[in-house]
This record gives structure tokens, C-alpha cells and sequence, in this order.
């Protein structure tokens, strides 16, 4: 769990950052930019891009773990019975 909660530190930095980059993105493209416009922007892209890269961390995590080795064997004994 330590493990994890490092990792999605760094994850949660990343968003931020991509988010800030999207925010000033549509601010230079768009003529009148509108407060609402702003927040759905950064809010969108920053929690579509934690939750992707929090997800893909889990799936390593897990696999590093051995979790999904155990779960693997389950599924082939269930297979040759």
C-alpha cells in the first residue's frame, strides 16, 4: 500500500500539470472564455488522466505482487476440472 500511495502521489502531480496545460491550451485558442469553461476543462482532463494512470498503477502493482499469479492458477484448475 506504501507502494502505491508513492506512486499516486506522483500520479496526481502529473495530472495537475497535464490539467494546467489543457486550462491554458483553451484559454489561448478561444475567443471569450468563460469561468464554467475553465473548471470543466481542468477538472475533466486532470480526473480522466488520474484515473487512467491511477488504474494502469494498480495493474502493475498488482502483477508485481503476485496477486495475479494466484488468481491465474484458480482459473487453470477450474479449466482442467
Amino acid at each position: 500500500m506504501q507502494r502505491f500511495l508513492k506512486v499516486f502521489r506522483l500520479l496526481a502531480l502529473l495530472s495537475v500539470v497535464i490539467a494546467a496545460f489543457a486550462v491554458v491550451l483553451v484559454v489561448q485558442g478561444a475567443g471569450e472564455v468563460h469561468a464554467s469553461l475553465i473548471i470543466a476543462t481542468a477538472l475533466g482532463v486532470g480526473l480522466t488522466v488520474l484515473l487512467g494512470t491511477g488504474l494502469m498503477a494498480l495493474m502493475f502493482i498488482s502483477s508485481d505482487s503476485g496477486h495475479d499469479d494466484e488468481a491465474a492458477k484458480i482459473h487453470k484448475e477450474d479449466d482442467e476440472a
